[in-house]
């Protein structure tokens, strides 16, 4: 049977997040709606990266099999005229092999932390950024990041209900950036651990405004204590922008 590998963009605001749950309505569960209603059977969705409630992408990754075939265009169209009107669109598809796993396969995920670094709250911009009034230095912050890239044990910055099996992570980029009134984080690596995007920023904003020192981030890292970690940044700043693969060839 064909396997299609989908690129997906969400606004995450209205969803419980990736997975389908039973206290409210997820992305998966509203893709797999969509495409059951063409396809004519039940399909399941596996995705490169679970995002939480309230998180967006900008390139999400999922695979599906189908009993059929169909035109990769096709799939798309189809896919997005029965999602309408939720804020949910399939980028992209294509054939890929059945060895193509969106989540085993990827070699990186790259994520962007959105901060609105000034006064006025935001208008057009609600539930997308973090809405931080008080002046930040983003030069401070990108400088402190760096302490963090690398292989460590980054058990401050992950979530207490976290079900990975170890907490060492090799962090292979956490660049921070200055554009206007908005601040942009960017993160990437193999994995991440729960909320391990999001305490990491919320700590960076400790530097940001003078509360915290490099030195501060450092012995909070050295701890591998979650009580050292500074506030947990909200989910409606961050986006799932990127998943890296290895180059492959679709099946003919």
């Amino acid at each position: 049977m064909p396997r299609y590998k989908l690129v997906i963009e969400y606004d995450g605001t209205p969803f419980s997040g990736w997975q389908r749950q039973a206290n409210g309505p997820s992305v998966q569960q509203a893709l797999e709606e969509a495409i059951e209603r063409f396809a004519g059977h039940p399909v399941r969705l596996h995705c490169a990266g679970r995002t939480d409630a309230g998180v967006h992408a900008a390139h999400q990754v999922a695979h599906v099999t189908l009993e059929r075939v169909w035109r990769a265009d096709t799939v798309r169209d189809a896919a997005n005229a029965h999602l309408r009107p939720q804020p949910v669109s399939v980028l992209a598809v294509e054939v890929v092999p059945e060895s193509f796993d969106a989540r085993r396969s990827a070699l990186r995920r790259h994520y962007l932390y959105r901060i609105l670094n000034r006064r006025p709250p935001p208008g057009l911009d609600v539930n997308r950024v973090w809405h931080v009034p008080w002046p930040l230095d983003a030069v401070a912050m990108h400088e402190a990041a760096q302490i963090l890239v690398g292989r460590h044990d980054f058990t401050t910055f992950r979530a207490a209900e976290c079900q990975a099996k170890s907490p060492l992570r090799t962090l292979d980029r956490l660049d921070v950036d200055r554009h206007g009134e908005e601040i942009r984080v960017a993160a990437s690596a193999r994995s991440f651990l729960h909320h391990q995007v999001r305490s990491m920023v919320g700590t960076l904003m400790l530097v940001g405004c003078g509360r915290w020192s490099a030195a501060d981030l450092r012995a909070a890292l050295d701890a591998r204590d979650r009580a050292r970690c500074g506030p947990m940044a909200p989910a409606a700043g961050l986006y799932l922008v990127g998943v890296d693969y290895e180059a492959e060839s679709p099946e003919k």
